[in-house]
């Protein structure tokens, strides 16, 4: 069993606790950090299957050090060997914040230096380690003197499923669109929205969530080449998420944008990952949007947020008919993430529910209007 670890930006934790918990695993919740404990089965499942997570780490010990010699000897003291082969590339990224080993070139060569030295020493090499092998990415973090030392099972971060053939200037991550979805409880059973689609990627995410599919099920992990991943586990699991996809399922999503450039791409992102046909894709202005529909219905978007001054305007206009949407429609569920301190108050209707997110370095809430029940 090893100890592993689920990074996500702030505010994200308890979705990715519940993605963990929903495949089997006990979790354990710090700022930004899931740590949960499984077998090689494990890293492969949750590479697959985690949405909203960034990226799963193998962790490799916990101490503290306050000098670098500290740090020598204790990262050193570690099993190295376990996971690193003879030939194995491990390169070493790092961080300090808050910690008297300050300099994070220093924490980066010393650990990598301690760590050449343990598997010389363990697979009795003398000279030099050619690392031609499989690569093992390590990450060094210290923070308030803390040491975490873990290997990154995921390669790029689980955000890149592999359909984004192109985008827009400011795209939202796949995680985080994923994550809007989970948040706002959408399963596939109800007609969606997105009149700010873009890229396409809120409508893709939500088709990947109604019809179950794996978001990792089309691309590669850096752990495939590892020697420890039992040979075949990467393909059976596929072939296992697979199975459990419902492709047939129905499902009615809208997505919505002004630019037919990026309407364009959008449909081709969608076609990438299979779900092109799926999406109603559509040249509109959010400013002259009907909801014809006779039912509960959602709406998810994250729109411009106005912080340009010559877009400000525009942009409260466009908030202030969502909530006419909001009034017209009692059966409308709304759900959009932005910077915008105002939006309650040009909606003209406190909000059911708030969550900080972060999209990128822009702190935004995620307002939440719920439907009235019948």
């Amino acid at each position: 069993m090893y100890q592993l670890l689920a990074v996500c930006p702030m505010g994200l934790e308890s979705i990715v606790s519940k993605e963990l918990k929903d495949l089997g695993y006990e979790t354990r919740v710090e700022n930004g950090r899931i740590y949960f404990e499984g077998d090689e089965k494990a890293i492969v499942e949750t590479n697959l299957w985690l949405r909203t997570a960034d990226r799963v780490k193998l962790v490799v010990g916990e101490f503290n050090a306050y000098s670098f010699d500290e740090l020598f000897e204790k990262v050193k003291a570690l099993p190295w060997e376990l996971f690193i082969p003879e030939n194995g590339a491990f390169p070493v990224q790092g961080r300090s914040l808050k910690s008297k080993l300050h300099s994070v070139p220093d924490v980066q060569s010393i650990t990598k230096k301690a760590i050449v030295e343990k598997l010389k020493q363990a697979h009795h090499v003398k000279g030099w380690l050619d690392e031609s092998g499989a690569t093992y990415p390590i990450e060094v973090n210290i923070l308030k003197d803390k040491v975490l030392l873990t290997i990154d099972t995921s390669g790029s971060g689980l955000n890149k499923r592999g359909y984004r053939l192109a985008q827009g200037e400011a795209p939202i991550k796949e995680t985080l669109a994923a994550s809007l979805v989970k948040l706002a409880n959408w399963t596939g059973d109800t007609p969606l929205i997105d009149p700010f689609c873009g890229s396409g990627t809120i409508a893709i995410e939500a088709c990947l969530i109604a019809q179950n599919i794996a978001p990792g099920f089309n691309r590669s992990f850096v752990s495939e080449e590892w020697d420890f991943i039992p040979d075949g586990l990467f393909a059976q699991l596929r072939a296992e998420a697979d199975s459990k996809a419902d492709y047939d399922k129905e499902i009615t999503i809208y997505a919505y944008d002004i630019d037919p450039d990026m309407i364009d791409i959008a449909k081709r992102n969608a076609d990438e990952v299979g779900v092109g046909d799926i999406i109603q894709f559509d040249v509109k202005d959010v400013n002259t949007l009907t909801i014809d529909y006779d039912g509960p219905i959602g709406l998810i978007g994250n729109p411009p947020y106005g912080e340009r001054i010559g877009d400000r305007d525009e942009v409260e206009e466009m908030y202030r008919y969502l909530g006419t949407l909001l009034k017209q429609n009692p059966q409308l569920s709304l759900y959009i993430m932005t910077s915008h301190k105002a939006f309650e108050y040009l909606v003209n209707q406190k909000a059911t529910k708030r969550r900080k997110l972060f999209n990128g370095y822009i702190e935004t809430t995620f307002y939440q209007y719920w439907a009235k029940k019948k």
